[in-house]
């Protein structure tokens, strides 16, 4: 599927798992569509399963957003002590599309409990609350991380019953945007397809030149080569380390999980240079998980000062890190400056990235699924150093294989399903059901203020009016359906034929005769206000004798 037509079916308010390989642009269609939902203020959720994830769409991470955390399951106090948390209610209740980046990484579990929040908070049953539901991500890469002996099948987010709730429309682009070089194209499609050559294993195993770039990212898979790294860097920087220790209180036990769970370190090392990573999303304080930045100084308290990619200087506090229980006591506290070193990466933390040239090792692949993700983060075989790799590296998972087949199939049963007419149509009942707006004209205004970032203002109340002309009501049925009155309908009608003259106002003309008595009487209030233009109803009013109502009137100065 191209990413017209999947962008046209996302448009139509389905149940949408957009998917594909890695570089087919499913971000670009999710940016587009993003857009789409902006342009005519429809309310949208963003998020992702990852905080890096959630970077590349400026959102936040499923798990912060549904107020799920880190938990496994929910208790009808859990969703009852959610529910009573205003923001997380404000956001549930006025989404009308909820986005889920990078799907494969999500475990099934918390699928399932996000359909369960959306229910609970929206009393439907209606799978996720009634609210379309958009899936991103490809089963080729990473998989959820899940608990000891628990396979694929037990964690990835298509064997939930959320999914199969969902009722999904399967979108699979096939075009490929970001690799550039046919050879590595060969080399991934090979991958997914099962069916590795001996070609392609020579390949990678001879492409070991130095890159042109000096300081490539450097991506290892696991957290060890990445902390030798990070420390080796830390060490060649002149100047004083600044400790950072974590203050854990509550049941020792369970901080071990959270810290598990959790990407800042118990003993944090920095210095002024050192490159670092958020690991907590705090949008008040303007980052996110995964925001890159250089620790620039520090504050009168001894803080760090972080200066981020984007220029912005942020100064990290502690965070916490908390599990509550069903009264709301607390279980555990672990509290932390929210950073980490960041030279060195692991594959899990690549996913969604596109380099320009990175260094891998690939030696130590433990999962399947992760040296796909780390070649897939490449334009081209020009940009690639790889050190070594095993024969899992290779290897894609034998159920995310059958599943792609399998999506791949309703793919194609989902870009015939409808004509592009039909989505059209669905398009426009979709926007209206949402409460967002069609008409041109306010969508032209509203992208206007959106590229020069001014906020959104709330609808101008004879746009809408507007909107049910162009529909083809009567004045009397607008005012029913605005519960407003016949006079204030018109109104709008005024200042719509002022505003936006090819709007077709030709059945509200009034008969000629009453056309002419006002035309009549305009035209000496004209001549006697001495070139004054701004003309009351009520003189016409009086010199008709009350012949003629005030909406006659009213309609009438339309067409004079």
């Amino acid at each position: 599927m191209n990413q017209e037509k999947a962008l046209s079916i996302l448009k139509s308010g389905k149940n949408i798992f957009l998917t594909g390989s890695a570089g087919a642009g499913k971000t670009y269609v999710l940016n587009q569509y993003i857009q789409h939902l902006k342009e005519r203020r429809i309310p949208v959720s963003i998020t992702a399963s990852t905080g890096i994830a959630a970077t590349h769409l400026e959102g936040t991470t499923i798990h912060a957003w549904s107020g799920i955390g880190i938990k496994d399951s929910l208790s009808l106090g859990n969703l009852r002590d959610l529910r009573a948390k205003k923001y997380l209610k404000k956001n549930i209740d006025k989404s009308k599309v909820l986005i889920i980046d990078e799907i494969s990484m999500l475990h099934k579990k918390q699928l399932d409990l996000v359909n369960e929040v959306l229910q609970f908070f929206r009393e439907t049953d209606s799978a996720f609350g009634g609210i379309q539901l958009i899936l991103c991500g490809d089963f080729f890469q990473l998989p959820p991380i899940g608990k000891y002996r628990e396979t694929n099948r037990d964690k990835f987010s298509f064997m939930s019953q959320a999914w199969l709730d969902a009722k999904l429309s399967i979108c699979y682009l096939t075009s490929q945007y970001r690799h550039t070089d046919s050879n590595l194209n060969t080399i991934l499609n090979e991958i997914r397809e099962g069916e590795v050559s001996q070609n392609t294993i020579d390949i990678l195993s001879t492409n070991n030149d130095e890159l042109e770039d000096k300081e490539p990212t450097k991506l290892f898979t696991h957290n060890l080569d990445v902390d030798r790294i990070n420390t080796e860097h830390l060490n060649s920087i002149k100047g004083k380390k600044t400790k950072f220790k974590a203050r854990i209180k509550g049941n020792l036990k369970l901080a071990e999980t959270v810290k598990k769970s959790i990407m800042a370190p118990e003993n944090l090392e920095l210095k002024i240079g050192a490159k670092v990573m958020f690991v907590k999303n705090n949008l008040e304080k303007g980052y996110l998980n995964g925001s890159l930045g250089i620790v620039l100084k520090y504050n009168d308290d001894g803080l760090p000062i972080v200066k981020l990619l984007n220029g912005y200087e942020i100064t990290a506090e502690h965070e916490d890190w908390k599990i509550d229980d069903e009264s709301g006591k607390m279980l555990v506290s672990y509290q932390q400056i929210p950073l980490r070193l960041a030279w060195a990466i692991t594959v899990h933390k690549s996913q969604g990235m596109t380099l320009d040239s990175a260094e891998m090792d690939l030696s130590k692949t433990f999962e399947k699924g992760q040296g796909y993700v780390a070649l897939s983060r490449v334009k081209s075989l020009s940009g690639l150093k790889l050190s070594g790799f095993n024969t899992i590296t290779l290897e894609v998972d034998d159920l995310a294989l059958k599943a792609d087949k399998r999506f791949q199939q309703l793919s194609y049963e989902a870009e015939n399903e409808n004509s592009d007419e039909e989505l059209e149509k669905l398009a426009q009942e979709f926007i209206k059901d949402s409460g967002g707006i069609s008409n041109k004209d306010e969508i032209e205004e509203n992208k206007t203020n959106l590229k020069k970032g001014i906020k959104t203002k709330k609808r101008s109340t004879h746009l809408i009016t507007k909107e049910m002309v162009d529909e083809g009501l009567s004045l009397k049925e607008i005012a029913k359906e605005r519960e407003l009155s016949l006079g204030t309908i018109t109104t709008h009608l005024i200042i719509i034929a002022d505003k936006y003259p090819s709007t077709n106002l030709s059945r509200f003309k009034p008969d000629i005769k009453i056309l002419n008595k006002v035309k009549k009487a305009r035209n000496k209030i004209l001549k006697e206000s001495k070139g004054e233009n701004t003309i009351s109803l009520k003189p016409i009013f009086e010199i008709l004798k009350g012949e003629i109502t005030y909406q006659e009137i009213k309609l009438s100065l339309i067409f004079l």
